[in-house]
């Protein structure tokens, strides 16, 4: 009780927080611009100080060196007109300039861990989460039925090269890199609407109105579109000026293809998915970020500098970021992250409920603080079986409900709490926890019991009941029933060994398979990962349904049935039973009319998973281990750590720095 006590104490403000997002609603028809007019009944998250207040602007000593020898405009020609200029809050005191904010990652395939972090959207998810406030956008206005968006950009904003940032980058973006899936995405869930008398799926209109205003049209209400857009397609722009220069629609495929080697890659399409999508890497591609990348990836150390024309300050008028740059030391294994907070190595990382015990027996010693961010996981320890797996054996078994639950009662849970999230975490099944939308009385207890002798029995009822002489079960055909389980994290080590041997004990064979994350992901993509360790967070499914309901290519568990729909079953696996009908009450909750009839369907979405059970959980949820050195401060305590909120990104870097 204790320890079920503890988690829920630390989910307490998530519990507020989606409390309030489902009850949250399009009560007026203009909302969030900020400015005098709709400030006070639309902005409650505004800073306290209106920029236009600001009678002077000041910059980094290394920018302001650089205005006086004029290699940089003043300060003043580098932020948006003064009205426009984002005021940014800061968490504990205005901070001072100087210093590097500095990380691990695993290179130029561990994308994520500088993306997140550095991530400028349209529009960002509030601090509890509960709505999104304006960020890249100024701000929006929304008619009454909740079909049209007019959404306002900062006037004077611009890219970090100095070009100007406008409307046109919008339309650029969505017109010949989104629509025309450039990068190897296709238009995203959140610019769709749903037909709630034909369930056809409208694809909604953007157009321009001027240099800073464009308007998104749907054509059935979407009350949650910004919400969508926040989660699905953050950054709902792209450098035109950059763009036009590779994109074969504009120079001719043998051009592209001539740039697309030049710079390495062996095809065109290779080229544009990390120039278009993960840009950030890039030092060519010009961005809205705090940091811009400024070095080649590959190197030992990737640095990202600051960004000169960077659109927000403090209420003082400081310029951000405070931090001169971000830097990710390349790790081959990430117990050298771990190794790398305990020798100051790095002043910033974020860990696994494993390396608790060590990172705070340490916490003194090392000069640092541990800070507990609360997440929304399903579980801290899953396995996921690929319900489209290209064996046709082992595609059979693992749609099989009773083998899915063989496999889940032959573990012993309370083992694996202990060992591996340091008896953080309950030993429940992947559930929804209590408190949350979505929860269902009796998921977590779901096959939770530790039964050997029900897992032997369950598979004896599949069939499988010969064994060879090492005691393995046998196919009809002679062969052992092996299970490869694919694997991108090292720290998973562990884990797996102790679900091998539950798992072979019960008579099934299993081969671990470590690969590193670029190859996890082709072969993800590509539909060759039988099983895998993915658990997944989801704060709610109305909002983020990938994890659950197959979209498009994510999640181990659904393989290829997203990839299904996302070509509109021109490829991929088509969707049958209860996959199917994830997929038809995600379309009536997209055809919902009322916020009644949207939770009913998202409900029945939760009670597919409980039924199923195709995510298996072996522990419960644990908070994320935040670890950040004394010296680095402005880091709130406790924040949600989701995807969807960009995890640590979600406590805003941008006004993070180190006191002297």
């Amino acid at each position: 009780m204790k320890k079920r006590l503890k988690i829920f104490l630390i989910f307490v403000f998530l519990i507020l927080f989606l409390t309030a997002c489902m009850s949250a609603g399009v009560d007026e028809a203009s909302k969030n611009v900020e400015n005098e007019t709709n400030k006070e009944a639309n902005n409650e998250s505004a800073a306290p100080v209106d920029p236009a207040d600001i009678s002077e602007y000041k910059e980094a000593p290394e920018l302001k060196e650089l205005v006086d020898s004029e290699e940089l405009p003043p300060v003043e020609e580098r932020l948006p007109v003064a009205e426009d200029i984002m005021v940014e809050d800061v968490h504990e005191e205005l901070g001072n300039y100087g210093g590097n904010i500095s990380i691990s990652w695993g290179g130029p395939d561990d994308k994520w861990a500088v993306g997140k972090i550095t991530e400028e959207a349209l529009f960002r998810f509030n601090e509890d989460g509960s709505d999104v406030e304006p960020n890249v956008a100024k701000g929006y206005d929304v008619n009454e039925d909740a079909t049209e968006y007019t959404i306002y950009l900062r006037e004077g904003m611009r890219w970090s090269d100095g070009v100007p940032f406008t409307a046109d980058d919008v339309l650029f973006y969505w017109e010949h890199m989104l629509t025309k899936e450039t990068f190897g995405k296709s238009v995203y869930d959140a610019y769709f609407t749903i037909d709630p008398d034909t369930g056809e799926r409208k694809m909604a209109e953007v157009t321009k109105i001027d240099d800073y205003s464009f308007k998104v049209t749907h054509a059935f209400p979407s009350p949650d579109f910004l919400k969508r857009v926040a989660i699905d397609n953050k950054w709902f722009f792209a450098p035109k000026h950059f763009h036009e220069t590779i994109l074969p629609e504009f120079v001719g495929d043998e051009k592209a293809l001539e740039i697309a080697k030049e710079h390495g890659y062996p095809d065109v399409g290779t080229y544009l998915v990390d120039t278009g999508y993960y840009y950030w890497i890039n030092e060519e591609i010009p961005t809205l970020r705090p940091w811009v990348a400024s070095n080649d990836p590959h190197n030992e150390d990737f640095v990202m500098k600051r960004n000169p024309y960077y659109w927000k300050v403090d209420a003082e008028g400081n310029q951000l970021p405070y931090i001169n740059n971000l830097v990710a030391s390349k790790i081959q294994d990430p117990s050298q992250s771990v190794l790398g907070m305990l020798g100051g190595d790095f002043n910033l990382g974020w860990f696994n409920a494993s390396d608790f015990t060590v990172l705070k027996e340490n916490e003194e010693k090392a000069d640092y603080r541990v800070l507990m961010w609360p997440t929304a996981s399903l579980t801290s320890a899953a396995i996921q079986l690929n319900q489209t797996v290209q064996d046709d054996k082992l595609r059979e078994l693992f749609r099989d409900i009773k083998f899915r639950e063989a496999l889940s009662v032959s573990v012993d849970r309370r083992e694996i709490t202990e060992i591996v999230t340091n008896g953080i975490a309950e030993p429940v099944q992947a559930a929804v926890i209590e408190g949350l939308f979505g929860y269902q009385e009796g998921w977590e207890d779901q096959w939770a019991e530790y039964n050997p002798e029900r897992a032997e029995q369950l598979l004896d009822e599949i069939g499988i009941t010969e064994k060879n002489t090492q005691g393995f079960r046998l196919f009809d055909d002679g062969s052992v029933v092996t299970l490869t389980i694919t694997e991108q994290n090292q720290a998973n080590a562990d884990f797996l060994e102790l679900v091998k041997d539950a798992y072979e004990k019960v008579g099934l064979k299993v081969n671990l398979k470590f690969v590193d994350g670029g190859t996890f992901q082709d072969l993800k993509y590509s539909n060759q990962v039988e099983i895998s360790t993915e658990g997944g967070n989801i704060v709610n499914v109305i909002l983020r349904p990938e994890l659950l309901v197959p979209l498009r290519v994510l999640t181990p568990w659904q393989g290829d049935y997203g990839l299904y729909v996302e070509t509109d079953g021109k490829s991929g696996t088509k969707p049958e039973g209860d996959v199917a009908k994830l997929l038809e009450y995600w379309d009536n909750l997209r055809g919902s009319k009322t916020e009644e009839d949207t939770n009913h369907w998202a409900d029945e979405i939760y009670k597919l998973h409980m039924k199923n059970q195709w995510i298996i959980g072996y522990a419960g949820g644990t908070p994320a281990v935040v670890v950040a050195a004394n010296s680095l401060r402005n880091i709130p305590d406790s924040l949600t750590h989701s995807d969807e909120f960009r995890e640590l990104g979600h406590g805003h870097p941008a006004q993070f720095f180190i006191k002297e």
